[in-house]
């Protein structure tokens, strides 16, 4: 794994998740999925921020990435509790699943 292609995940991951976090918002029953809100959110900012991390070669790097890998499966689980109804659910844990392996695979690589 390089940082290269872990940031580029993470990237990915980050637009994704706030497309998901859009449409959260746009729900009639937002109480329903304050959580996934939640979470799309902060996936969202560590993303971006693991992301910035990996590209300036941050001493915290590894760090950086254990915490977004474990903000990651967060999210998943919790877009998971909705993939069945709202596609963009569906979408985002995917691409949170798959940026949690990537950032996992990095901190191996870090070690």
């Amino acid at each position: 794994m390089d940082m290269e292609t872990c940031s580029a995940e993470c990237v990915a991951t980050a637009k994704i998740a706030n497309r998901c976090f859009d449409l959260c918002l746009a729900e009639q029953d937002v109480t329903m999925v304050a959580q996934c809100i939640r979470l799309t959110r902060e996936c969202t900012d560590f993303c971006h921020a693991t992301a910035s991390a990996l590209e300036r070669n941050s001493p915290f790097a590894k760090q950086l990435c254990a915490l977004c890998a474990e903000i990651c499966h967060a999210c998943a689980n919790e877009c998971a509790k909705h993939a069945e109804h709202h596609e963009h659910c569906r979408k985002c844990e995917e691409a949170c699943t798959r940026c949690a392996e990537v950032c996992e695979l990095m901190v191996k690589a870090l070690s």
